[in-house]
């Protein structure tokens, strides 16, 4: 819900915003120069900078002398290579390298107010990520031997590679290689069809794959801000299979993508077609009771839209279930880099005139607050070492987003900026007033241990905030990662703890590690709130919502 990122027109565009928020032009998301030296108050922190600085300098003297013992860590993608340990020089160059890293890093957590502290976080992370000598071919050992090997093949590759992203306009460089995933064939293939479509939305149904499947139906509503096929990808890889093979009925929102003419779309109507598709789904499957389940920003209108029907007396959600979805923004967060009213008044300022958000720059603004994995790791994969973009699912559902209307975008900067959803009646949808502890429902709110967009603390205070008995599930990964991990994965963990209470940290240290995803405590728990078993229906939708298409529908295949 950040503003876009923007550049100049520069030989390598996507570091443009590196040198544009360092240089004083273009910013990156925003940000600029000035609000780097604001966070970072050189004057107020003058003592720090002067006892690090100095510091530094002889650390630098330990490494030219060889003296030094820090260590090059090879679990760090770009020093993976042995020649940054065997290697003198190359490894004289990484420990200076990340001596200033350490360095920066120490000045910056001295900054008391975290807003300001994210923010320099964000804009020095840039700076350094940039500065790393990997990013160059002479001080990229990996590079150098590719090119040896190939007898220069790779740095030809790696050019045209250069020149394709340059010409396609592309700002940070290609992170996937698309073409080799399509909708309905190799991902969202999970079987079934649309029985809801309005301007807004389309309502898949998802064909039963037992026998039975339990009578109250699991409606899942995604963020507006990508497809809702992250949730269904390859097969063994989907929720979305793994939840109707437990018996769920399960159905997901398919966001349309707006254009410049749809930028008057609000909140109000996102929560009027989530309502349209409560109805749809209770005439299809012929439920009084509907299970919910949010998703990041899509948690955010799923509590909007419970709270109005609460107001309204309107008792037929049953249970609710959240993944990464934060409530309170006043909690500590990564994200928090971008709460600064003049970078949210030049993003409003900017969806306004184009009448949208761009889904790119959502993904670049993303990519840049991970500038190591997100953005220079594919420079040297496809500009230094010559090889093509990977191919992974998750990647290729990550470039194909969704714009966002400039109107919800600018009600989602107000949330953002004011923190209005934790104190009842400070924002109101279709007519009444918000207020999350009139959801008296029980909930299952998932958080990310490692989730650098919607921090698990932060996820954890939902419990704190809904009306009703909140179970709390703590799972590996981040924010995307956590979200698409499937069962069987030996890696994959979650801790489970006793009933939240105020403090995050007591209830941590309280939990119990499993391994599993969280995938099969939701299943498990979603399934002991979903009614008795009955037959599987025959076909799909009803006589009053019959099947439109079959999925993943229209609206999927729709571009930015």
């Amino acid at each position: 819900m950040a503003g876009r990122t923007s550049t100049s027109e520069k030989q390598h565009k996507h570091a443009d915003g590196v040198s544009e928020a360092i240089g004083g032009g273009e910013d990156v998301a925003g940000l600029s120069l000035k609000d780097l030296i604001e966070a970072a108050n050189p004057a107020l922190y003058a003592e720090v900078i002067a006892r690090e600085s100095t510091r530094l300098y002889g650390e630098w003297v330990k490494i030219m002398i060889g003296t030094s013992d820090r260590d090059v860590p090879a679990r760090d993608w770009r020093f993976s290579d042995p020649a940054w340990r065997d290697n003198p020089v190359y490894k004289r160059l990484a420990q200076g390298y990340l001596a200033f890293c350490e360095s920066v890093d120490k000045v910056v957590d001295n900054n008391p107010d975290w807003r300001k502290r994210e923010r320099a976080k964000f804009l020095t992370g840039i700076l350094t990520s940039a500065m790393a000598p990997t990013n160059t071919l002479l001080g990229n050992p990996a590079a150098l031997k590719r090119a040896y090997e190939t007898c220069g093949a790779s740095l030809l590759k790696g050019y045209r590679n250069l020149a394709a992203d340059a010409l396609a306009g592309k700002r940070i460089p290609t992170q996937v290689k698309s073409s080799e995933f399509r909708l309905g064939e190799n991902l969202a293939v999970t079987p079934g069809g649309v029985v809801y479509r309005d301007e807004f939305v389309e309502l898949l149904q998802y064909r039963p794959t037992t026998t039975e499947v339990y009578e109250i139906p699991t409606l899942m509503i995604v963020p507006p801000i990508g497809k809702y096929y992250f949730m269904d990808l390859a097969p063994k890889r989907s929720f979305c299979e793994y939840a109707v093979s437990r018996g769920v009925q399960l159905f997901p929102t398919s966001w349309r993508n707006p254009r410049k003419e749809h930028g008057h779309w609000s909140l109000d109507d996102y929560v009027t077609a989530c309502l349209s598709a409560v109805d749809a789904l209770c005439d299809t499957t012929g439920s009084s009771k509907v299970n919910i389940l949010g998703l990041c920003a899509g948690g955010i209108i799923s509590t909007m839209m419970m709270s109005y029907m609460a107001h309204r007396g309107d008792d037929r959600i049953s249970a609710a279930s959240f993944g990464v979805m934060l409530l309170d923004f006043g909690s500590e967060a990564p994200i928090g880099a971008f709460q600064s009213k003049p970078v949210l008044t030049l993003a409003r300022r900017r969806s306004a005139k184009k009448g949208i958000l761009p889904a790119s720059s959502f993904a670049e603004t993303f990519a840049w607050m991970r500038p190591n994995d997100l953005v220079w790791n594919y420079w040297v994969n496809n500009y230094l070492t010559g090889n093509d973009p990977p191919s992974f699912d998750i990647l290729a559902w990550s470039v194909d987003g969704t714009n966002l209307p400039a109107t919800l975008h600018a009600q989602f900067l107000d949330i953002f900026q004011d923190n209005p959803l934790p104190t009842p009646g400070a924002l109101q949808v279709l007519g009444h007033p918000v207020d999350l502890s009139s959801i008296k429902v029980e909930s299952l709110v998932t958080g990310a241990i490692s989730d650098h967009l919607t921090p698990w603390k932060a996820c954890y205070q939902t419990t704190q905030l809904l009306g009703g008995k909140s179970t709390f599930v703590l799972s590996n990964a981040g924010h995307i990662g956590a979200l698409v991990n499937p069962p069987g994965n030996p890696k994959a963990s979650y801790y489970l703890g006793p009933t939240p209470g105020p403090d995050p940290d007591n209830w941590l240290q309280a939990a119990k590690k499993y391994t599993g995803t969280w995938w099969e405590v939701w299943a498990d728990w979603t399934l002991k709130r979903s009614g008795a078993e009955r037959t599987a229906p025959r076909a799909l939708g009803s006589e009053r919502f019959p099947m439109l298409d079959a999925a993943p529908g229209t609206y999927v295949h729709e571009a930015a």
